[in-house]
């Protein structure tokens, strides 16, 4: 890229139709190069086939498979590894990459397995542990109380000789008679806190009543064997009577997911089995920690190489996706490419072609020839870290046709100023600065990070934020607002008060004793009878003169575009007609505007425009400001009826006469060599469907055309007034918070109060006037640029030169 020539900016770089003819065994290493060079953009000649039906689709297959195998870089970040730096090793091939992963893949999947397989060994060990010390403390304490309670219940059943019927389980637990005596059994284990309530009521049902439940929280969370999350738990030990309640139970258990262990009754085989279980829960930990140790070592020696493995598989899979886009030809064993590429790039690409055929020793070389294209080329503009984002604004409007006018040559200074002329204030202008420098000076260490949304974007259009703010700067001195507040920067002001009090200032005005302020608004107008009014009249009529050079060199653009196309029927037929239309009107009215502010002159501008066109034969009077002007009025509007017709009825017949004359004399409609009339053309279909000559429509399109300029130019300048009244608006804001707020929390003694004042006055700032202000400022500028400006030359209807290239897939991945 650094070896291509100069290319203008205004124009998208001249683009030629080449096809390539590749010998088979040089197919790969040709398009690998093709990627490093990144100039070339395939066509897809194979549009027609589904990706399953295409000549390397087992080689894509395989790709994918080996890119399923990487899943390395997951789980090296989830361990924490830190790679050491990487050894250099020569290049790999693809073969020799998949035995690698291959074998890399059985080593960690089984490390993984084993690994899983202990944690979950040794949850189900710490559990049962919790479960032997919490159900003994259960079960000790049951036994304690077991004598007064016996005795109250036998001398309840002595009472009645006649009751024969068996013991209630609360009275076969008091009893201190072994359970395989008196047939008392109990089934003790974990579940999860919040079921407690829910699962002894379901045992309780179940059963109904003949179990005893007991639980106890677990002190510390625990893992679940099964989902492998930290929970709350609580150990329950329920004790009951028969076979069918253990059935019962134990359904009910797995119902709610609980977890049962066995718990012997003897004590000291439960001294035993904690002790037991205790020393196999510290040898899995010992063969965890040396597990890990094993795993992150291999881990950490697949990290020094696994970056550049992903990116030779996505390298791959890319070239055997471009190859899916050619022709093979299996008898003259080939492959057949098309594809677009800068005219001032095929030396560079035949000489990688070149380099291809020889590292590949094939005995015939690659084909490469230009052909003749009937569709529209790609439009490619190369741009730089400066004119990108403003390139970027022009595309989100609609990408160029080829070869057409390129408006963010002219938005790199028209849309930062516009924005300037909105939020013009040169102590906002200098915040903004200040970020935008903080934003180029860190530009390295920001673009190899991840940003978020908001934070790329802003980083993106760092230079755009630089000219808004420089401009806003500019506009600022011009309006002499510093946070509202007016300077005496270039010299005192031409103003004084009637007298030493300047009482009357605010009520009968002020005098001009010297000459006028050299440079911007004066200072003195800040606070005066006639400020608002002066500001609204200064930025009202300054709004229209923008509005109507922005809307005029929109109009330029159309006459430079038609140029270079040698499309006389436009220049004679559109450009004149619109030129002469909207100057004779909102020309005439910047003419206007300008002589008032020199002559000094007390015309009522409304009353000039407004009596132009219901009496332009009644003299003006008092409203004249240069002699002749009345008759001008009357030629100038004369000339805005005529361009109307002109602009509608003559191209269309013209166009109507050349295709007549060509089909006279045997020529297929072509191509009248005309905007207007161009056949829309897909940019991948062969070439240009043939039609016949609608008249008609023609007709209805001028007559749309037409009428849409016409009163395009009435709404389009009175859109323009956007720029007063965002001005106005911004200026009274910033006047708001600082009278309301600092200077009314200034006028107390309380250092509290000041301080407070300050604050919100400077997150007020901040936040409403730094972030929505510009923000609202930008959106406008941006429709100013879209709608008002663009409409005028721009068709927009091209699309982008995407080349294949390597360095866009790390892009793409990032």
């Amino acid at each position: 890229m650094e070896r291509l020539p100069p290319m203008d900016l205004m124009r998208s770089e001249k683009m030629t139709l080449v096809q390539l003819i590749i010998p088979a065994e040089s197919a790969h290493r040709a398009v690998s190069y093709l990627g490093e060079l990144g100039l070339l953009q395939f066509r897809d000649l194979n549009s027609e086939k589904s990706p399953f039906q295409r000549t390397f689709v087992n080689q894509v297959k395989r790709c994918a498979e080996i890119s399923r195998k990487l899943f390395f870089k997951d789980q090296i970040s989830k361990a924490g590894v830190v790679s050491s730096d990487p050894v250099m090793q020569p290049d790999i091939h693809l073969e020799d990459l998949e035995i690698q992963l291959a074998e890399h893949e059985h080593v960690l999947t089984e490390m993984n397995s084993n690994s899983e397989k202990l944690q979950q060994s040794y949850m189900e060990l710490l559990e049962f542990k919790v479960v032997l010390q919490k159900a003994s403390a259960i079960l000790f304490s049951n036994h304690g109380h077991a004598v007064p309670e016996e005795r109250e219940l036998e001398e309840n059943i002595n009472s009645k000789g006649d009751y024969v019927e068996t013991p209630f389980l609360f009275e076969q637990e008091t009893s201190m008679e072994p359970t395989n005596q008196s047939g008392l059994r109990f089934i003790s284990g974990t579940i999860c806190k919040s079921k407690v309530l829910s699962f002894e009521r379901m045992l309780f049902r179940a059963t109904r009543g003949n179990m005893l439940f007991n639980q106890e929280p677990a002190d510390d969370q625990l893992m679940d064997p099964i989902s492998n999350e930290m929970i709350e738990k609580a150990v329950f030990v329920v004790l009951f009577s028969g076979e069918r309640a253990r059935t019962k139970i134990l359904k009910i258990c797995e119902a709610f997911g609980a977890h049962s262990y066995p718990v012997p009754e003897d004590i000291s085989k439960q001294r035993q089995i904690i002790n037991e279980v205790s020393s196999r829960l510290a040898d899995i930990e010992a063969t965890l920690d040396a597990g890990t140790r094993h795993r992150n070592k291999a881990l950490a020696s697949v990290g020094d190489n696994v970056e550049k493995w992903m990116d030779m598989v996505r390298r791959e899979k890319a070239v055997y996706d471009t190859l899916n886009m050619l022709n093979f030809d299996v008898t003259k064993k080939c492959l057949v490419g098309e594809g677009w590429c800068p005219i001032s790039a095929t030396a560079q690409i035949q000489e990688a072609l070149q380099r291809a055929t020889f590292d590949s020793n094939s005995l015939v070389g690659i084909i490469f020839h230009s052909m003749d294209a009937l569709e529209s080329p790609p439009t490619y503009f190369r741009t730089n870290n400066f004119t990108s984002p403003y390139q970027e604004i022009v595309d989100a409007y609609g990408v160029a046709r080829y070869q057409e006018a390129n408006p963010a040559v002219y938005t790199v200074i028209t849309f930062p100023f516009l924005f300037a002329v909105m939020f013009g204030d040169w102590g906002h202008g200098i915040c903004l600065l200040l970020g935008a420098l903080v934003l180029i000076a860190c530009e390295k260490k920001l673009s190899a990070q991840r940003l978020g949304s908001f934070m790329e974007m802003l980083f993106g259009g760092r230079y755009v934020l630089l000219l808004m703010s420089l401009f806003s700067i500019y506009c600022g001195l011009i309006y002499n607002e510093f946070f509202c507040v007016p300077f005496h920067i270039f010299g005192v002001s031409a103003y004084k008060c009637r007298d030493n009090s300047c009482r009357d200032a605010h009520t009968i005005g002020l005098v001009k004793y010297r000459e006028t302020y050299p440079f911007g608004v004066d200072p003195r107008w800040r606070g005066s009878r006639s400020e608002l009014a002066f500001l609204n009249s200064l930025k009202m009529k300054m709004s229209i003169l923008l509005g109507v050079v922005h809307m005029n060199l929109g109009i330029m653009l159309s006459y430079f575009n038609a140029c270079f196309f040698v499309n006389s029927i436009d220049i004679r037929y559109q450009f004149v007609p619109q030129m002469i239309f909207l100057n004779s009107l909102f020309g005439y009215l910047s003419l206007l505007i300008v002589v008032k502010w020199c002559t000094g002159s007390q015309a009522d501008l409304y009353h000039v425009m407004i009596y132009m066109f219901l009496s332009p034969f009644e003299k003006l009077g008092e409203n004249q400001l240069f002699w002749g002007q009345g008759v001008l009025q009357v030629v100038l509007l004369l000339s805005a009826l005529i361009a109307v017709p002109w602009m509608l009825f003559p191209k269309p017949f013209i166009l109507k006469k050349l295709y007549d004359e060509r089909f006279f004399q045997g020529q297929t409609y072509g191509k009248l060599n005309t905007t207007e009339m161009e056949t829309e053309v897909e940019p991948g279909s062969a070439g240009q469907h043939q039609e016949e000559f609608n008249f008609s429509e023609v007709f209805v399109h001028q007559m749309i055309h037409a009428i849409e300029f016409v009163l395009g130019s009435v709404s389009n300048t009175a859109s323009y007034l956007r720029l007063w009244a965002l001005s106005l608006a911004h200026s009274e804001l910033s006047t708001v918070f600082y009278e309301k707020v600092l200077l009314l929390a200034w006028g107390y003694e309380n250092i509290i109060i000041r301080i407070i004042g300050l604050v919100v006055f400077a997150f007020a700032t901040a936040f409403i006037l730094l972030m929505m202000e510009s923000l609202s400022a930008f959106l406008h500028a941006l429709r100013l640029h879209w709608v008002e400006f663009q409409n005028k030359f721009y068709y927009g209807d091209g699309y982008k030169f995407k080349p294949f290239s390597f360095a866009s897939l790390i892009d793409d991945e990032n």
